[in-house]
């Protein structure tokens, strides 16, 4: 985000350094949210496909269900939490500049999720004066 000024020099220009987005994706089934090698490969899939580049990633299932997965990427992260007793997942993108795609991700994941509602939030971060 920049704030537009009559010269450069006169007053300073913020910028963020990334962008943060939210997804909720509500009335998936849960058997979607418990597949934790098929909820692996959707995401590392879905960070490819918007231009992530893949440091590392970790998933772990939890008992008596659920997933959480972390991507590692050279842009940030991407990270999942599934609650598949209420049909819900949350992902978190964040990355630095503007090249990672989030909306493909988003796109991507509710597809695989079945989700039948998706909610989001974006956030600028790391505001700094140039």
């Amino acid at each position: 985000m920049t704030i537009p000024t009559a010269t450069s020099e006169s007053i300073p220009v913020r910028s963020a350094l990334g962008q943060h987005s939210l997804y909720d994706f509500h009335g998936c089934p849960a058997e979607a949210l418990r597949a934790t090698e098929r909820l692996r490969a959707a995401m590392l899939e879905a960070v490819r496909s918007a231009g992530g580049t893949i440091v590392n990633d970790t998933f772990h299932t939890f008992s008596p269900h659920g997933v959480s997965g972390v991507i590692v990427i050279a842009e940030s992260h991407v990270t999942l939490h599934t609650w598949p007793e209420f049909g819900y997942a949350a992902v978190d993108v964040f990355s630095c500049g503007v090249t990672l795609r989030h909306e493909i991700i988003r796109d991507h994941l509710a597809r695989i999720l079945e989700s039948k509602r998706v909610e989001q939030r974006a956030f600028p971060r790391g505001a700094v004066e140039r």
